[in-house]
């Protein structure tokens, strides 16, 4: 628990990047998310629907820039909405679901919000409150667990589990599982079934990346392991060196897909986070400082830019994009020492648990040439 002097609900911290970004800013940039939020306390996407993953970024972007009341809002909806399964179907703005699969790492990221609060607020209530939620969801993510570890991207809507596992979602949940192994600790209801399933998952994320549907036209397949923690050491810094030349653009930030002349912000931001993870705070600044011409004068950003016609692509503002940024500044200021919350080191921190595998190699394990080791 971080002192009393870095709760922001005592202290009013914000996050600052000297240089880059004030306090001031990235309260307006908390005021164009909140500003986006449905009277049902949801934050949606562009055109009004909802996931939960998305939804529980901007309520920690919220609680970043001090707008407490209208996190709790997002917490609160968050509850209501849950299923009996534990999982959130991705809803339309009315509030009627769109779609009836539920993914394991939409679900999953309901740990990593309510440790955030906590981090950042010092609410052990709020958090006591939350855990049945939090509890439900990560045994809904788990129960879409394989025997060699990485998790089914999704539940069918007839029950039944998807196919294949996603190396990005499962990196995510990794994160998620680290929180809320964290977050049981806290409320007095430990899980150790949680740390045999965040090994098994670190594991397969770090050294079996071929066991994952092949998404990697996407720049997220490349930094999701080492942002949500699998992945760090020198085989982080391997990972993230490799990907440099497809995904990276110099001076405007990072490729959402590696065949297409785009690059988004909330990648960048996310990219930005995965370096400060392994150390590398200078790039992790640069990032984030290129990407600030997707700031609109409201405080909103702009989801995403198209070099070579130079246009904003898509043509819109996205809440997930600003949480994005928020939660990248916090991050940047909590590593260089400027105004941070209580939270800033979660991906840095919690994430590199003790059930990290750094191999990132499949014969470091012992499992190379042994397929019956993966079944």
């Amino acid at each position: 628990m971080p002192p009393p002097e870095r709760l922001a609900s005592k202290a009013g911290w914000v996050p600052e990047v000297p240089g880059v970004l004030s306090a001031d800013q990235v309260r307006a940039t908390g005021a164009a998310i909140a500003a986006e939020q449905q009277a049902s306390g949801a934050i949606g996407w562009p055109d009004g629907h909802v996931d939960a993953w998305n939804h529980i970024e901007c309520a920690m972007a919220l609680t970043a820039c001090g707008l407490h009341e209208q996190a709790r809002r997002a917490y609160g909806w968050l509850a209501r909405t849950q299923q009996r399964d534990g999982s959130w179907p991705v809803r339309a703005a009315d509030g009627t679901d769109t779609d009836h699969t539920a993914e394991s790492n939409h679900a999953a990221y309901a740990a990593v919000g309510v440790w955030h609060e906590l981090l950042v607020t010092g609410d052990e209530d709020f958090a006591a409150a939350m855990w049945p939620v939090v509890r439900a969801a990560i045994d809904f993510a788990v129960g879409l667990q394989t025997a060699r570890g990485e998790i089914i991207w999704r539940r069918l809507a007839d029950g039944s589990p998807d196919s294949y596992a996603l190396l990005t979602g499962s990196s995510s949940m990794y994160t998620s599982l680290r929180c809320a192994i964290e977050l049981a600790d806290r409320v007095g209801d430990p899980q150790p079934d949680w740390e045999l399933a965040a090994a098994l998952l670190g594991h397969a994320v770090a050294c079996h990346p071929d066991v994952f549907a092949d998404k990697s036209r996407f720049s997220m397949d490349w930094y999701y392991p080492v942002l949500g923690g699998p992945v760090r050491g020198e085989a982080a810094e391997r990972m993230l060196k490799a990907g440099r030349d497809t995904y990276l653009v110099p001076g405007l930030g990072v490729r959402c897909v590696r065949d297409e002349p785009w690059v988004t912000g909330a990648e960048t931001c996310e990219l930005a986070i995965a370096l400060d993870a392994v150390g590398d705070r200078d790039q992790a600044l640069e990032l984030f400082g290129q990407i600030q011409f997707l700031r609109d004068p409201s405080g909103a950003y702009w989801t995403g830019w198209q070099f070579e016609n130079r246009k904003h692509f898509p043509h819109e503002k996205s809440t997930y994009t600003a949480a994005a940024v928020v939660l990248a500044a916090d991050t940047l200021a909590g590593s260089t020492g400027a105004g941070s919350t209580g939270a800033a080191g979660l991906f840095r921190d919690v994430a590199a648990g003790p059930s990290v595998w750094s191999a990132a190699d499949p014969a470091a394990c012992g499992c190379a040439g042994n397929p019956a080791a993966l079944r």
